[in-house]
């Protein structure tokens, strides 16, 4: 959000999350404003995971909400921060259907799958990342961008040549760093999970650090690419000269 703002964009920040209690900017639209997760677990006697299944169902049968909600902010560049329950994107049409509304109203989507760096320590982790990553993938069927976050936690590895082969999944390697660590009953099962990754060869991440200005264009600058943003916008005719100043050429998104 902050760079965006620096950069001169239009931008707001849409809350999908039903569970969400804190945020650094204020949501333009907000799920809780239908439904909370606090009220169903509390009315329905649900669980948090079958709680928040229930809102986001809930969202798509009153799909509505959400178009007159969006409809205020047509011609702006939204952030849609949603849940990180996996099921809702693999398990689960819901989703799905969001972006599907989202596509009939004439947005443009990209789904943004965000990698917790620190899987990278835990190579098995790493792999159930990367696979959890080519379900939403699948399921979804958009333009898609995956990122490996809070790269400032690693420190000096950060910058280290070993990442490359996360960051662009070498999966003989890595099947060989997880048969150190896992029972040999387990490798048949590993060699499994390697091959679907070869077979698919769709996944690879773009390292983020929050903290790097530099980090942070170019992981929009390839959302923006994956959308063609701004392609489609002719350049606004320059005004009229008044009273001796002269105005700047620009191209309005």
């Amino acid at each position: 959000m902050t760079h965006c703002q620096s950069v001169g964009r239009s931008v707001h920040l849409v809350n999908l999350d039903p569970a969400a209690e804190h945020f650094e900017y204020k949501p333009s639209i907000d799920i809780r404003d239908l439904i909370t997760l606090e009220d169903v677990v509390e009315e329905l006697q649900y669980g948090p995971n079958g709680g928040l299944v229930y809102c986001l169902e809930y969202l798509v049968n009153n799909i509505d909400w959400l178009e007159d909600q969006i409809s205020s902010f047509e011609d702006d560049y939204l952030i849609i921060d949603c849940p990180g329950q996996i099921e809702l994107y693999t398990h689960f049409p819901i989703m799905k259907n969001i972006v599907s509304t989202l596509s009939r109203m004439g947005y443009r989507t990209c789904g943004v799958y965000l990698l917790d760096s620190q899987f990278v320590q835990d190579v098995s982790k790493y792999f159930s990342g990367v696979m959890s990553a080519m379900s939403a993938m699948i399921q979804l069927e958009i333009p898609h961008i995956n990122v490996m976050s809070k790269m400032d936690l690693l420190g000096d590895r950060a910058n280290s040549y070993e990442l490359e082969r996360y960051f662009d999944p070498d999966p003989a390697l890595l099947m060989e760093d997880a048969n150190k660590d896992t029972s040999p009953k387990l490798h048949a099962l590993n060699r499994a999970l390697v091959q679907l990754i070869e077979e698919f060869n769709m996944v690879s991440f773009i390292p983020l650090n929050i903290h790097d200005e530099d980090s942070v264009t170019t992981v929009l600058s390839h959302i923006d690419n994956a959308i063609q943003y701004g392609e489609d916008v002719e350049p606004k005719e320059p005004k009229d000269m008044e009273d001796g100043e002269e105005d700047d050429d620009v191209i309005d998104y």
